[in-house]
């Protein structure tokens, strides 16, 4: 009886997981569809569909890339300062083992520091370039 209960369990929660979210982005791509189609409608009627504002897009989807890998490069950052900490807490007093811990959490840190530095020089041109192409 408790594996069939668990079993039963088990199903349950894969076509929760897997199975809802199939169909509500079934309804969110029509509606994003409509959306879409409503949006184009009225920018033809007002003469706006092929203004300098539509050029800007794929610099956002560049942009939005770009803001993505130096968010992950952010998460790697944070594992390495806690596995340099782990090492660093398990050394037990060895001093090579410390050592490498401090390496590991010195270079995370200037890691950390070009990360930064390149997504404000990435956010910076992107702006500034966004507002070029929109003025040509």
């Amino acid at each position: 009886m408790k594996k069939v209960l668990i079993s039963l369990l088990t199903i349950i929660f894969l076509n929760i997981a897997f199975i809802a979210p199939v169909v509500v982005e079934a309804a969110d791509k029509s509606a994003k569809s409509l959306f879409n189609s409503s949006l184009k409608e009225t920018a033809e009627k007002t003469g706006h569909l092929d203004s300098k504002i539509t050029k800007a897009g794929a610099l956002k989807g560049v942009s939005l890339v770009i803001s993505v890998v130096l968010s992950l490069i952010g998460v790697v950052f944070l594992i390495l300062m806690i596995y340099g900490g782990f090492i660093w807490m398990n050394s037990r007093g060895n001093e090579q083992e410390v050592e490498k811990a401090k390496n590991i959490i010195r270079n995370s840190i200037i890691g950390l520091l070009i990360v930064i530095a390149a997504y404000a020089i990435t956010a910076f041109i992107g702006d500034n370039l966004a507002v070029w192409v929109v003025k040509e």
